[in-house]
C-alpha cells in the first residue's frame, strides 16, 4: 500500500471514529436531556438548585472579575435564609484523584468558599449543609471537557500520548543561505616563463592531489623541460590550453578545493541580536536529504542595503555533496533552557478560548487549561494548569476536541 493510500485510510478511520463516538454521545444527551434538565433546575442566581422537602440550596460559581469562588444561597419555602444561620462544607472529587475541601463563611446574603476553584470546573461534588439541627447531603456530577473512549474505539483514533515532565528547551533561529567556495580554496596555475606545452595531463573536472604532475612545458629560452604540479588537492574547474601550444605566463588551469565550503547565511534585524560567533549551527539541504553541523565563524559588522546581516559557517565537504550555489536552510542554536514542566506544542488545542491539553486517565480524557512560559520549536513550558507526570494526548488530540464540542459539553455550574 503506497503512502497516499495509507494516509487516506488513516484519515477515513479517524473520521468514522469521530462520527460514531459523536453520534453515540449525542444520543446519550438526547435520551437523558429532559431528565437532566428536570434534575438540575436553576436557582434565582443562575446556579444549580438542590432541594430536599421545603429546604433548598443554590450552588453558584462566581468568577466575574475575580478568581472563581463557590457561593451558596439557602431557601426555606422559597424564602432566603440568612447565611449566618447555616454551615456548609463541599468536597470536589477530580478525575486525577485530587480532592478540594471547601469551607464556607457568611458574606452578604450567601456563604462563600475559602478556596479558588481551579480549572477545569469538572468534578463530582459532595455537599453537606447544616440548618436548624438538621444535616442535608447532596451528590452530583459537574463534568466539562471530558471524553470517554472504549477499548475498541481508542486504538482506531490514532491518538498518541506522552508524559508531561521536565525538558530542556532548545531555542533556535531559522535562517536561509547558500553554499560557496572559500576564496583561499581557489587556485590559478600559471607557468613561470614562456614556453611550449609538451603535455597536458588533466581535463576539466578531474580530481587532482597536491604535488601531482598535471602538465609539462619546454622553456623557450633554455629548451629544458619542466613539470607543472598541482598546488593543492581539488578539482580542475578550467583548462585553457592544449598540448603543443605556446604559452606566455598565462593561466593554464583553475583549481578549487571543495573539501570544505562556506555556508553563507542571511539574518533579519530581529534575529541578529540573538546571534553570536561560535553558536552551533545545523545545515540542511532544502529537502533535508543531507545535514551537517558547524558553528558560526563570522558575522559581518555591517548590514546590507536590504537590512540583512551576513554571517558564515564552514562545513566539511569531503563527500562532495555540498555544491557551491546550492540553497540551504540552517538552524542556529541560540539557547538551551531547562524547565521543570513542558508539553509538546502539537498537543495543544483551544477550548473556551483557552489553550488546553487532554489529560488521560484510563480511557477518559479531560481538558487541562494551561498557562505557558518559554518555548522552542517542539515544546512549550507549562507554568500552571498541569501536574508533572500527567499523561496527555499528543497526536490526533483534535479528535478529542471535536468530540467534546459536538457532544454539547458546556461550562455550567
Amino acid at each position: 500500500m503506497n503512502k497516499t493510500l495509507t494516509l487516506a485510510v488513516s484519515m477515513l478511520a479517524m473520521f468514522l471514529v469521530l462520527f460514531f463516538t459523536t453520534a453515540q454521545a449525542a444520543g446519550e444527551h438526547d435520551e437523558h436531556g429532559a431528565e437532566h434538565a428536570a434534575e438540575q433546575p436553576e436557582g434565582p442566581h443562575g446556579g444549580r438548585l438542590l432541594t430536599e422537602a421545603d429546604f433548598a440550596v443554590e450552588v453558584t460559581l462566581f468568577e466575574t472579575g475575580i478568581p472563581p469562588e463557590m457561593r451558596l444561597y439557602a431557601f426555606v419555602n422559597d424564602k432566603q435564609v440568612a447565611p449566618d444561620e447555616l454551615t456548609a462544607s463541599v468536597t470536589l472529587h477530580r478525575l486525577d484523584g485530587q480532592q478540594d475541601n471547601i469551607r464556607f463563611s457568611p458574606e452578604q446574603d450567601y456563604l462563600v468558599g475559602d478556596i479558588s476553584i481551579a480549572e477545569p470546573h469538572s468534578f463530582s461534588v459532595d455537599i453537606t449543609v447544616n440548618y436548624q439541627d438538621r444535616q442535608y447531603h447532596w451528590h452530583y456530577d459537574n463534568f466539562e471537557g471530558r471524553v470517554e473512549l472504549n477499548e475498541r474505539i481508542l486504538p482506531l483514533t490514532g491518538i498518541d500520548t506522552a508524559i508531561a515532565k521536565a525538558q530542556v528547551l532548545t531555542q533556535k533561529t531559522h535562517l536561509f543561505g547558500v553554499i560557496s567556495s572559500p576564496p583561499t580554496a581557489q587556485f590559478q596555475v600559471k607557468v613561470p616563463y614562456p614556453g611550449t606545452l609538451t603535455e597536458v595531463l588533466v581535463q576539466q573536472g578531474d580530481l587532482v592531489r597536491k604535488g601531482q604532475r598535471i602538465a609539462s612545458i619546454r622553456n623557450a629560452a633554455t629548451f629544458k623541460q619542466y613539470d607543472i604540479v598541482s598546488p593543492a588537492n581539488g578539482i580542475i574547474t578550467d583548462r585553457f590550453f592544449n598540448s603543443n601550444e605556446l604559452i606566455r605566463e598565462e593561466v593554464l588551469f583553475t583549481l578549487v578545493d571543495y573539501s570544505e565550503v562556506y555556508v553563507e547565511l542571511s539574518a533579519f534585524p530581529n534575529d541578529i541580536a540573538q546571534l553570536r560567533v561560535g553558536m552551533p549551527v545545523s545545515v540542511f539541504s532544502l529537502h533535508h536529504g543531507q545535514s551537517a553541523k558547524s558553528s558560526i565563524s563570522y558575522i559581518a559588522p555591517q548590514m546590507t542595503e536590504g537590512h540583512i546581516a551576513r554571517m558564515r559557517a564552514v562545513i566539511d565537504n569531503s563527500s562532495g555533496y555540498w555544491r557551491p550555489g546550492m540553497h540551504i536552510k540552517a538552524e542556529v542554536l541560540t539557547a538551551t533552557i531547562p524547565v521543570e514542566l513542558a508539553v509538546q506544542k502539537q498537543a495543544i488545542q483551544r477550548y473556551r478560548d483557552m489553550p488546553v491539553v487532554f489529560a488521560r486517565y484510563g480511557n477518559i480524557f479531560e481538558v487541562r487549561m494551561l498557562q505557558f512560559g518559554r518555548e522552542d520549536d517542539e515544546y512549550i513550558e507549562v507554568t500552571a494548569g498541569l501536574k508533572p507526570g500527567t499523561e496527555y494526548a499528543t497526536v490526533n488530540s483534535f479528535v478529542l476536541k471535536a468530540d467534546v464540542l459536538k457532544s454539547g459539553a458546556s461550562h455550567h455550574h
